[in-house]
């Protein structure tokens, strides 16, 4: 099972994290409490391994604004949290980038929206809070039972934690989990957590 970890904002958490089996890491460029400049972000990534998901979260960004700020700091992929069209994913595909396009899901009739985008990668998330992700809140998992065998790239996020997320892969069988704040503490990322968190995924089934 492949992890992210996303909201990373330090090089030490950055580090820790692959130490500990991280398949990708996310920064947020969007207006969060995880928001990261683009300085800051080019220097954590400088110093990741080749293969590593970097990988920059944005909301309903200038296709221009986005460009500049991925290239800049060295993103692999660019994860999609807002209204985008396709039009404007196929764009950021066509500038050498592998798409994740965020679907909110709120009940059985959002699973439509996913046959949408023809997209890398779908990253299926609970329904917005204050922001666009990382709320640390879930959605019924059991939703998704069918769509991983119509979908085989499919990213669950949404209040995952080291307690539940076996249980969310049982059920859905994604390609890889997302996780920010179930491995935070008082809004800060926790180095214990993220290792109990990876650790809980490769659990095998007793």
């Amino acid at each position: 099972m492949k992890v992210k970890i996303c909201g990373i904002v330090s090089e030490e958490i950055a580090q820790q994290a692959i130490v500990y089996g991280a398949d990708a890491l996310g920064f947020v460029f969007a207006v969060s409490k995880r928001r990261i400049s683009t300085e800051k972000a080019k220097k954590i990534i400088k110093g990741l391994p080749i293969n590593v998901w970097k990988v920059g979260v944005f909301v309903d960004e200038p296709i221009e604004s986005l460009l500049l700020i991925a290239k800049e700091v060295g993103l692999t992929h660019v994860q999609l949290h807002g209204d985008e069209s396709k039009n404007y994913c196929t764009e950021i595909k066509s500038q050498g980038f592998e798409v994740i396009k965020a679907i909110q899901m709120k009940s059985e009739k959002d699973i439509d929206l996913i046959y949408e985008y023809d997209d890398d990668y779908i990253l299926v998330d609970s329904p917005r809070g204050k922001y666009h992700g990382g709320n640390g809140t879930s959605f019924d998992w059991t939703l998704l039972q069918e769509m991983q065998r119509k979908h085989p790239k499919l990213i669950l996020a949404g209040g995952l934690t080291a307690e539940n997320v076996k249980v969310a892969i049982s059920q859905c069988a994604p390609f890889m989990v997302d996780v920010s704040s179930g491995v935070e503490i008082d809004g800060k990322k926790s180095p214990s957590k993220i290792r109990r968190f990876i650790e809980a995924t490769n659990l095998e089934e007793e």
